[in-house]
């Protein structure tokens, strides 16, 4: 898929980060755009910049849709708002691109927030695909982009628990690579492109915490604090009974800004990594100088990336806060 010009494609987590860089420079290469998120404020903002971005004409479509991916019957509607909105009996690109932080451990975790961080990142990509492959091959040419993670090949954070969040982009790398076959064998019109970002600067840990109802930093319950106490010791790395409650949420707040913050790849600096490998035909799509080093360090060494003093992710995260217990 050479060019997008005149294409028509479904960016799923459009309200920020990569999704609304996606969403905004489709729309400026000239391709109709169908994009859901939980958060319509977000996504209003990211209308107003497609708009601002496609060319004149009136050809370009950009349109905005409610949905969680979680829910197949939310899912379902979506997709039947893009036939009607569009009037359209195909799309060409599928960007399950939906994506939330949580549930970093197994053993410490809530239950529901582990089960609603695996629903959205694997289920989302799961239902989106079911419901919108049919206008997929229903097209002449397609490809079905899916964000996993350098967590779908590393499942870990530096120096922090990522069970929720591993699990459900291992599914993603794993559901994708299977989909090389299948669409070869069965829609050879269709094809599949895996994504696997670094760290990219957006608001993912900040918006992370509201979607699965916590309070802000500042107003944390004693029951949230002592959740996120066990997250920031860890991140610390000094035993949990040392952070007062104020260190807490300041660790939490810290936690959030410096991922937006210290980032060495922008959202929109990803989404045009994203788009070049979709125009340049690679199913495996790294994103970011740390992802591509993660990557040759997990096939040199599968052991060494989970040593907790590995040379390599003191190399990869050299900001990372490692102090003596």
């Amino acid at each position: 898929m050479r060019s997008f010009t005149g294409k028509m494609a479904v960016v799923t987590g459009g309200g920020a980060g990569m999704g609304r860089e996606l969403v905004v420079q489709l729309a400026a290469e000239g391709c109709s755009v169908a994009a859901c998120d939980v958060d319509e404020a977000g996504l209003a903002v990211t209308a107003e910049r497609a708009a601002k971005a496609a060319p004149g004409g009136g050809d370009v479509r950009v349109t905005t849709h409610h949905c969680d991916v979680s829910d197949e019957a939310q899912v379902t509607r979506f997709r039947d708002e893009v036939v009607e909105r569009h009037r359209t009996g195909h799309i060409n690109l599928l960007f399950n691109n939906a994506g939330i932080g949580g549930g970093s451990s197994f053993v410490t975790s809530p239950r529901a927030e582990w089960e609603r961080t695996f629903g959205v990142c694997w289920g989302g990509v799961y239902n989106c695909t079911r419901a919108f492959m049919p206008l997929l091959i229903a097209s002449d040419e397609g490809c079905l982009v899916n964000t996993s993670s350098v967590n779908g090949f590393w499942a870990a954070g530096p120096g922090l628990p990522m069970s929720a969040y591993s699990a459900a982009k291992f599914a993603v790398k794993g559901f994708s690579e299977a989909m090389l076959t299948d669409l070869r064998i069965n829609a050879p019109h269709v094809r599949v492109a895996l994504v696997m970002p670094g760290h990219v600067g957006t608001e993912i840990v900040i918006n992370s915490r509201r979607i699965h109802g916590h309070s802000e930093p500042d107003d944390m319950t004693a029951e949230e604090l002592a959740d996120a106490r066990v997250l920031a010791a860890a991140a610390a790395g000094v035993p949990a009974d040392r952070l007062s409650d104020e260190e807490v949420r300041a660790a939490v707040k810290s936690m959030g800004e410096w991922f937006r913050d210290t980032a060495p790849l922008s959202a929109a600096d990803a989404a045009t990594v994203i788009l070049d490998g979709v125009r340049t035909g690679t199913w495996r799509i790294l994103v970011g100088d740390d992802a591509h080093a993660l990557d040759a360090a997990m096939r040199a060494d599968p052991l060494d990336l989970y040593r907790p003093d590995s040379p390599t992710l003191a190399a990869v995260f050299p900001d990372m806060r490692r102090r003596e217990e």
